[in-house]
């Protein structure tokens, strides 16, 4: 929020929303929060697990703190933990299954009883979607699967496993074609969207993708790109802080051309409802 309210004040927009009354905020005061860390050892998740339970919307963060940093209601925590019990009597083990991942085509093959290669191939054709990415010490993309995942398009698809390719899969070879970078933005887009319907902070998300002349050609009023990028999300769990291994992320995070056209129709759409709530209520972005 506070994050928000300087994007907007940056702008010169008009009307940001007044606090609340004074027991709303004693309301607010009265719910137990805690950071991530504590959140994430009271579900018995690692620090990567507890953010990929984050990332996929299981577990849903609550206000953020003064600092900007997240924090979980214990309410949150606790149906979180009562669903995982409720699923199989063992909340922690559970939990942590749906979220586990493996790192690379080595583990995800050796997970589908398959070669690398193949995995590689199914990966690289679209049929296997990472859940995110590591940047090794070569610089070198590291895609990482969730397990439940692969295992679950084992059991959907099992002569994928074993065969020869389809002539669809054939083609996208001989052509060199890599969907994984694709495959990963927009699943990362999705997630990102499904954890907000704010008109302003929706279209931040679907610009964030898009490189700055795309981005300009798109959002011509310079006010608007203020708040936009006073509301882009952070870099997902696990982006690496060394420049030159950021440089590398960086291009995943970038949209190609082929996909422009849906991330402009996406942008262009949740901007018409950020305009027209403005106008209305003089409380997000630009009028």
């Amino acid at each position: 929020m506070m994050q928000r309210e300087s994007a907007l004040r940056e702008a010169g927009t008009v009307g940001v929303r007044p606090p609340a009354d004074t027991a709303a905020g004693a309301d607010a005061g009265a719910v137990a929060l805690v950071g991530g860390m504590q959140a994430a050892a009271e579900l018995g998740l690692s620090r990567s697990e507890f953010a990929r339970a984050v990332q996929l919307g299981i577990v849903r963060a609550g206000p953020a703190a003064s600092g900007g940093s997240a924090r979980y209601a214990r309410a949150e925590l606790e149906r979180v933990a009562a669903s995982a019990c409720l699923a199989a009597g063992d909340g922690p083990r559970t939990l942590r299954e749906r979220v586990r991942a493996v790192a690379g085509a080595d583990a995800g093959a050796q997970l589908l009883g398959i070669g690398p290669s193949r995995f590689t191939r199914l990966a690289r054709c679209g049929h296997l979607v990472p859940v995110g990415y590591r940047i090794n010490r070569y610089r070198a993309v590291v895609w990482l699967y969730l397990a439940a995942e692969l295992e679950e398009f084992a059991e959907r698809e099992p002569a994928m496993l074993r065969g020869a390719a389809s002539p669809a899969d054939r083609a996208l070879t001989a052509a060199r074609a890599d969907l994984r970078p694709r495959k990963w933005r927009a699943r990362h887009v999705g997630l990102l969207l499904g954890r907000t319907a704010d008109p302003w902070e929706r279209a931040a998300v679907l610009a964030s993708v898009l490189p700055e002349e795309e981005l300009w050609e798109a959002v011509p009023d310079p006010a608007e790109r203020i708040v936009l990028a006073g509301l882009a999300p952070p870099p997902p769990y696990g982006h690496p802080q060394a420049p030159a291994a950021a440089a590398v992320a960086l291009r995943l995070l970038t949209a190609e051309a082929e996909e422009f056209p849906w991330y402009r129709a996406g942008l262009e759409f949740a901007l018409t409802g950020a305009r027209a709530q403005s106008k209305s209520t003089g409380d997000r972005g630009p009028t």
